[in-house]
């Protein structure tokens, strides 16, 4: 997988903001990061990626960007030379009470973007997406607000939209046969350790790699660790 490039995928709100520092540690050879635009599903977001990537690439997708992956890792399987999963999930939507609760929460800070902007919505979603000793970095926060800030309610809608409606990837991941890594921030509250700990032990041969000091925000948390991280997995799957 040494002369495979990586394509990085990114999440909800996000853009290569997540991707900058991890690059600037990064061996390995990297592709743009895909802009979803509107898109409302996570496969009308696999199909955008899939249009501007090489025919063999490594898919390395964090939070709804791991969500994407998947469904590229369905839909091409034989394009994908390893696959890296960060700070993630694989299960769908919960039924009944706890589904409808996380429909309302996600409705909840739309109706917050809506009303009084995309920046305060972002200082109230941030609280639980970093580690708790990284909220006074004001590097780091100003760099995700910002971010948040380069999309708007619109498309905060669409990708909600994409996430409640979201695949259930679980028959999926005992037939993944590509390499693959699942990484995760140790103090991640949002994808928290245990579920990558499920996911490993359901993809035949994946690698578990935890990145200590860091929230669901890993890559931009600790872009070094993440970057580390990445080159030995692909130097060594």
């Amino acid at each position: 997988m040494t002369s495979v490039p990586l394509l990085p995928l990114p999440g909800l709100l996000c853009d290569d903001a997540v991707w900058a520092q991890v690059r600037e540690h990064l061996v390995a050879p990297t592709l743009p990061t895909p802009d979803y635009g509107m898109a409302d599903s996570i496969g009308a977001m696999a199909d955008i990626a899939l249009q501007d990537a090489p025919e063999r690439f490594i898919a390395v997708g964090h939070s709804m960007g791991g969500r994407v992956a998947l469904e590229i890792q369905r839909r091409a399987p034989q394009r994908l030379a390893g696959l890296a999963l960060l700070d993630t999930g694989f299960r769908g939507r919960a039924a009944g009470e706890a589904g409808q609760r996380e429909r309302e929460n996600r409705h909840a800070l739309l109706a917050k973007a809506r009303q009084d902007g995309m920046r305060a919505m972002g200082g109230t979603w941030l609280q639980g997406m970093v580690h708790p000793e990284r909220l006074d970095d004001e590097t780091l926060v100003e760099a995700i607000l910002a971010m948040i800030e380069r999309k708007d309610p619109d498309t905060f809608a669409a990708q909600i939209d994409a996430l409640l409606a979201r695949p259930d990837a679980t028959e999926q991941l005992a037939g993944i046969a590509c390499p693959t890594l699942l990484l995760c921030g140790r103090q991640d509250a949002w994808s928290p350790l245990e579920r990558h700990e499920e996911m490993a032990g359901l993809i035949p041969g994946s690698r578990l790699e935890v990145i200590e000091e860091a929230g669901h925000m890993s890559p931009m948390e600790r872009p070094a660790a993440v970057a580390r991280a990445l080159d030995h997995w692909r130097n060594h799957a």
